[in-house]
């Protein structure tokens, strides 16, 4: 568990020092626009999932991310990676990931054992934006 934290803690930094590079306030709304797509319209899950929301993923950064989660409402709530286990343990590093929004109040890891479009057992990595993210993505 310790290495899952550590990587985390690394993961964090690393996406929060390179990810300057895109137009923030474009991604603040659903839909994410190119080249995000809907995770729903591309794999066999729900619109809305509760906790995560309704995702939007670019497919040339999976199986990492990011994924962008907005709430019921459309608004930006939180950026998630997730990363394979298997990956971490063999020392693959996930560099350079993107971020939706550069203000982070809160981050979540946490093990799943997988699922369509990262079917490996994997660390979500969960960035909220706001303060009231996490509860508006779960319901």
């Amino acid at each position: 568990m310790t290495k899952i934290s550590v990587s985390a803690i690394g993961l964090l930094f690393v996406t929060t020092t390179l990810a300057a590079a895109h137009d923030e306030k474009a991604l603040m709304n659903e839909p994410a626009g190119d080249p995000y797509v809907q995770v729903s319209d591309v794999l066999p899950l729900p619109e809305f999932i509760p906790g995560l929301g309704t995702l939007f993923v670019d497919p040339a950064t999976l199986p990492a991310g990011p994924f962008l989660a907005y709430d019921r409402d459309g608004q930006l709530s939180a950026t998630i990676y997730m990363t394979p286990l298997d990956d971490l343990q063999n020392g693959v590093s996930f560099d350079g990931l993107g971020l939706g929004s550069h203000t982070v109040s809160s981050t979540d890891v946490y093990f799943n054992a997988g699922h369509p479009g990262v079917e490996k057992p994997h660390a979500h990595v969960v960035l909220f934006h706001d303060e009231g993210a996490k509860e508006r993505l779960a319901e």
